[in-house]
Order: C-alpha cells, then sequence, then structure tokens
C-alpha cells in the first residue's frame, strides 16, 4: 500500500479522503475503511462510494461505475503522489460553473454578490489536515493557513490561552445542503438568508476561515468576545496573518462574528 500524507482531495462531486479518519456507519464498513489507504466520499450526502484497498477499489455502494464525477476522483487520488514531492504545495482550484447553476435554481444570481459585497468563493483541490476541532472531527484547512493556525495556537498555549477550532473548511455542498433541508421545512430562500450566507459565498470554502473558541465556552456566541482567548487574538492574530472578518458595522452586512478569522497571508 503506498503512504499517503493527510491530505483532503477534493474534486466537484467526490472528496477522497485519507484512510483512517472516517466513522464507520457499519460493522461492514468498519472492516473495509480499517484497511483503506483512501475512501470516496461523496460531497451532496456523505454517503461513502468506495475504498481504495492493497488488493483494490472496493465499491461500498451499487453500481458504483454510474457515480457522477468518479473517474475525475479516480484521476485526482492518481495525481496525488506529486503533493508528496518536496517544494510542490500549490493549491488549484475547483470550476464554478455547477456551483452557479444551483443558486440559480435557488433563484440566486450576481445582485445577491453586489448587494453583500461578498466574492464567490472557490474550493481548493486538496487540503491539508490540521487536526482536529472541539467535535474530534478532522479539521481540514489549505496549507498556508493550517500552518499559520498550527503556530497560532501553540504561541497561545506557551501564554496559557486555549484555541480551540470549531470549524474550518466547509464545501459548497453543505452550504447547499442547509438551504435544501430549510427550504423542505417550508421557509423561503429569504427567510434563510437571515441567518446563512448564500452557498458559494462563505471564507470557510476557501480553507482558509476558521471559527475559533475556547474550552467552556460556547460555539460561536457574542459572549466569545470576553473571554482571554479573543483578548490573544485580538493583540496577537495579526502576527501569523489572520483577520477577523466580521466586525461590528462591517460593510457585507453579516452580524458581528467575533469567533471568526481568515487567515490572508501569501
Amino acid at each position: 500500500m503506498r503512504a499517503i500524507a493527510r491530505v483532503l482531495i477534493n474534486t466537484p462531486e467526490i472528496e477522497v479522503w485519507p484512510g483512517g479518519l472516517l466513522r464507520a456507519r457499519s460493522n461492514h464498513d468498519a472492516r473495509i475503511l480499517a484497511r483503506a489507504r483512501a475512501v470516496l466520499r461523496r460531497k451532496r450526502d456523505g454517503r461513502f462510494l468506495a475504498a481504495e484497498l492493497p488488493e483494490g477499489l472496493m465499491p461500498l455502494v451499487p453500481q458504483l461505475q454510474r457515480e457522477a464525477g468518479l473517474d475525475e476522483a479516480l484521476d485526482a487520488l492518481d495525481a496525488h503522489p506529486a503533493h508528496l514531492r518536496p517544494g510542490i504545495e500549490r493549491v488549484g482550484a475547483l470550476p464554478l460553473a455547477r456551483l452557479q447553476e444551483r443558486l440559480h435554481a435557488l433563484g440566486l444570481d450576481d445582485a445577491y454578490g453586489e448587494r453583500t459585497g461578498l466574492p464567490l468563493v472557490p474550493e481548493p483541490d486538496w487540503l491539508a489536515f490540521a487536526g482536529f476541532d472541539r467535535f474530534q472531527r478532522p479539521l481540514w484547512l489549505h496549507v498556508d493557513a493550517a500552518r499559520a493556525w498550527s503556530h497560532m495556537r501553540e504561541a497561545a498555549l506557551r501564554e496559557d490561552v486555549v484555541l480551540e477550532a470549531i470549524s474550518g473548511y466547509r464545501s459548497h455542498d453543505y452550504q447547499l445542503g442547509i438551504f435544501e433541508r430549510k427550504l423542505a421545512r417550508g421557509l423561503s430562500v429569504d427567510d434563510i438568508l437571515t441567518v446563512n450566507a448564500a452557498p458559494g459565498y462563505s471564507e470557510h470554502h476557501s480553507g482558509l476561515a476558521l471559527d475559533i473558541g475556547t474550552p467552556d465556552e460556547p460555539p460561536a456566541e457574542e459572549s466569545f468576545e470576553r473571554t482571554q482567548a479573543f483578548a490573544w487574538l485580538r493583540d496577537n492574530a495579526g502576527e501569523y496573518d489572520f483577520v477577523m472578518s466580521y466586525p461590528r458595522d462591517n460593510p457585507h452586512g453579516i452580524v458581528y462574528e467575533p469567533w471568526h478569522w481568515c487567515w490572508h497571508g501569501g
């Protein structure tokens, strides 16, 4: 079995996860995932599609060959060792055409971006493993943001300040799923936009943004600004190229989010 770095290989329809990070939903899947070098997972609903084993590709769904985006995901997996060569850390971007089609289906167009001043954000074609978040979920970030987050968290800890990741990268499909579930409950798109950014317009799609918390503090609450962790970030995050994206009275009309920080290095 080939050695593989802990990276998430990203394609428009399918994510390719390194083995050992996904939780099995059945005993059958658990036995297969325990031996897997990589696991193909459908982005739209998180369904496990196939596992790459030493003896070859093991389907986890019927009619795997009909799965949209399968060939593209397998090609990306075959090309993956390029990411392991020293000095090769370039991150590409996935196309936005599929997202734009789905935004139009929701009745959203460029007017949303013009009104909020937010750009469409493409997803990276791969992301680095940056440890686990507060909920013990794998945290995926752009490789440069992952490195900066590690250094910043360690620096805070040396001053007895604990920074926790609440969430990092989120796919377009994840955000679209939020809209689809709320539409199914009878909410309108305008209702949903009062509390959720339109799919494709979140900094989290880039892998550069983090929601940050600290122990014994509820996640993503304005009360975070009264913590020692926030005070440390306010005074020190800039040294690591992290900026709070949505201060009070920001021009995008987004509510104050003292927990949301984005890496702006380069």
